[in-house]
């Protein structure tokens, strides 16, 4: 899996976490170790957090668990740099940056605090996950829900009369409620993503055209507000959107199982392709409503079909019966960015190829 560079500097720590110091952190049931686990690993760069733990464990997104943190540090995050080597404590059954027995029963440990790297800045640390893949997903309206939508502001005219497409640095008009906001991403609604449970249109996914910016609100007796044309990446014209832009979205994940009991389907595959593999984008059917936040991880079940029984007796017609097969857990999903009823995850290490209408649930 590839690495990605962070975009801004940052403090950085000298290692992951705390539980160096803080004392034998068991790894939980469904966390357990593989039994061919090495006994260490040395960090190299490229290395994601998440495939250093797979060489350790059976669930590669159990590592906070392992090494004792949780996602409430995922604003401060503890980083692993290259040319570290983590160890496989198999007494303590943890990971560790300390070599087992090198702390002569505990008298030795070399207490790890947070230091700041002036000469890399946390550029240089390892991350989470690959998030490559997903940096595009973070800062543009990928999904806009049907409610936003309708209450959406709009360009309703450029400041140049009979003008058809803006430019950066074109004015134009916006009518609606732009809530206090200053900076807006322009999008266009696209292709409408139906819930696979209920056939029902629940959002859009939207195009991306680029970015304005609050030149002058409406004031009395003035219906509409002024904008300046930020950015473009597509045309962008009359009758085009408004959303508020989100904020810096966070570079490290803590990866967790939801706080509630998450049973979703896959609704699309980015891009509209068939199937998805390794490393690509899809959506599930649940949100922050949900339950769902930036760090779940679902486990992926192809959905039990139902089928005929062979080797049952058919009834009057001549019909046989039919059951129900089990789903079948072939990959992980990390949920990366999330909406009120709709989230984007990245696949994670998956068998068979990812179909619209898979389950998407709480790991077991």
């Amino acid at each position: 899996m590839k690495n990605f560079s962070t975009i801004a500097a940052r403090l950085a720590a000298a290692v992951l976490v705390t539980c160096a110091v803080a004392g034998p952190v068991q790894a939980a049931a469904s966390c357990a170790f593989k039994p061919n686990a090495p006994d260490q690993h040395l960090v190299v760069k490229g290395d994601t957090l998440w495939d250093i733990s797979g060489k350790f464990l059976e669930h590669a997104w159990c590592w906070p668990q392992v090494w004792g943190i949780n996602k409430d540090q995922i604003k401060n995050p503890h980083w692993i740099y290259p040319g570290q080597i983590v160890y496989f404590d198999r007494k303590n059954g943890r990971l560790s940056l300390n070599k087992p027995g090198s702390d002569n029963g505990g008298a030795g440990i070399t207490r790890l605090s947070p230091q700041i790297r002036t000469e890399a800045t946390g550029r240089d640390a390892i991350q989470s996950i690959p998030a490559g893949a997903i940096e595009p997903f973070l800062s543009q309206p990928l999904i806009v829900e049907a409610d936003e939508l309708a209450s959406a502001p709009r360009i309703a005219a450029a400041q140049e009369e009979g003008r058809a497409w803006l430019a950066m640095g074109d004015k134009a008009y916006v009518r609606g409620d732009m809530k206090g906001g200053k900076a807006f991403q322009v999008f266009r609604p696209g292709t409408p993503l139906k819930d696979p449970a209920t056939g029902k249109v629940t959002a859009y996914e939207a195009v991306y055209l680029g970015t304005v910016a609050l030149s002058r609100p409406a004031g009395p007796g003035v219906d509409v507000s002024t904008v300046t044309i930020t950015s473009t990446v597509q045309e962008m014209g009359v009758g085009d959107l408004l959303v508020q832009a989100p904020p810096t979205a966070m570079r490290n994940y803590v990866p967790h199982a939801p706080e509630r009991t998450i049973d979703a389907r896959v609704m699309s595959i980015y891009a509209g392709v068939t199937y998805a593999g390794q490393s690509q984008i899809v959506s599930v059917n649940k949100g922050t409503l949900d339950g769902l936040d930036v760090g779940s991880v679902l486990q992926l079940y192809h959905f039990g079909k139902t089928i005929v029984d062979p080797g049952s007796k058919g009834n009057f017609f001549g019909r046989k019966a039919t059951m129900r097969l089990p789903d079948e857990q072939y990959g992980d999903l990390f949920i990366f960015r999330t909406f009120k009823n709709v989230s984007y995850g990245l696949i994670m290490q998956v068998t068979v190829p990812v179909e619209v209408g898979d389950v998407a649930k709480s790991p077991e």
